[in-house]
């Protein structure tokens, strides 16, 4: 198969879709793989590194969209490439297609087949290509939000491990899922006084057992998210519904009440976010304020540490890359069932039903 690696070109995204390595394994298995130029510069990794396992290196997206049958990218396709999409192309990244209404309709169009990274699950249910990115970006919240407490970033000028004799910064967290809890373990770590809140006891269970007093965990309905929406210093939102748009937990009424130079750090932004006064921001401009509390609301948040991204990305996405290389989608999906629910568009139709509800678009199961 033909196989294109393009340079991404997300606002500020550095990552890529495949490693040297992963390049070579599919190489290896008789592969054509093609990288655009200086695609995985930002990484740290050059094009000779890329020649040397194999590929061949092409000067424009354009080109290598029309060169290639599979497209392996980390973001969503921008608007100024859907007219590089061909019909049959195959697409393997990450899409969150619930919140990209024009992506969904050019994808239809083209008669793409979309496999999407975040909604492929396990046996379990678990999304295990959204694992590695989730603890990226859990980690990072709760790094930046620390930062913009500061002062000089507009911030309440308090630290979130406070000082001897002096109170912690409060850090509430909404969701226990992957996101939740790695910034659960950041936050722990500095120091800052932790709520955090789930609807399912047996993660609020799990995570008590852990840490025990060093953090409160409590059910998460609206009067605990308004009562700890209040006291908050830093409030993370880390809400996940495979495929669907985050629900809106915490209202502008919420947000109102928190104190002046307080923090909103919401990860759920790529579905929409989780807190209603949020919307998608960029890394050139990541932040904007709302009566008084900083928001950032940033959807790839991993993209501004792509050596450790990438690299933690290819090691989960790699084996159905060639599994879709080596059969292609249909005898793929055949040979291992799990592929089916990542797959969102194909022949022209949605394939898979949350995104369809979200978008009030018509459904087709697999095979259409």
């Amino acid at each position: 198969m033909f196989i294109g690696i393009p340079k991404e070109i997300k606002s500020d995204e550095s990552r890529v879709g495949l490693t040297e390595t992963g390049v070579g394994l599919l190489v290896q298995n008789g592969h054509t793989v093609f990288v655009e130029k200086n695609a995985g510069a930002a990484s740290g990794i050059s094009d000779k590194a890329y020649i040397q396992a194999g590929a061949k290196i092409l000067d424009s997206s354009k080109e290598l969209y029309k060169s290639s049958e599979m497209i392996i990218k980390v973001k969503e396709p921008q608007p100024s490439e859907y007219p590089f999409l061909k019909e049959n192309h195959i697409l393997y990244c990450y899409l969150h297609l619930a919140n990209e209404p024009e992506l969904t309709k050019a994808l239809c169009e083209k008669k793409v087949s979309a496999v999407a990274y975040e909604t492929i699950e396990d046996e379990n249910g678990k999304t295990q290509l959204l694992v590695p990115m989730s603890e990226v970006a859990g980690k990072m919240a709760t790094q930046i939000g620390a930062q913009l407490l500061q002062k000089n970033m507009g911030g309440k000028g308090i630290l979130l491990g406070g000082s001897i004799g002096l109170n912690r910064a409060r850090v509430v967290i909404l969701g226990a899922g992957v996101v939740g809890f790695n910034a659960l373990k950041i936050a722990v770590g500095m120091g800052a006084e932790v709520t955090i809140l789930d609807i399912n006891r047996d993660r609020l269970e799990y995570l008590d057992t852990i840490y025990g007093e060093r953090i409160l965990t409590l059910y998460s309905n609206q009067k605990n998210i308004a009562v700890t929406t209040q006291s908050a210093d830093l409030l993370i939102g880390a809400v996940l519904i495979t495929g669907h748009k985050a629900p809106k937990l915490v209202t502008k009424e919420m947000v109102r009440t928190m104190g002046a130079g307080s923090v909103v750090v919401d990860v759920a932004v790529d579905q929409g976010g989780c807190i209603e006064t949020c919307k998608p921001t960029t890394h050139e401009n990541p932040t904007f304020n709302y009566q008084g509390v900083t928001h950032y609301c940033v959807p790839n948040m991993p993209g501004i540490v792509p050596r450790t991204s990438t690299y933690a990305l290819t090691g989960v996405t790699m084996s159905y890359a060639m599994l879709l290389a080596n059969n292609g989608i249909e005898s793929a999906i055949k040979l291992d069932r799990k592929l089916e629910k990542g797959l969102n568009t194909y022949r022209g139709f949605l394939t898979y039903k949350p995104v369809a509800s979200a978008l009030n678009m018509k459904y087709k199961s697999f095979p259409v």
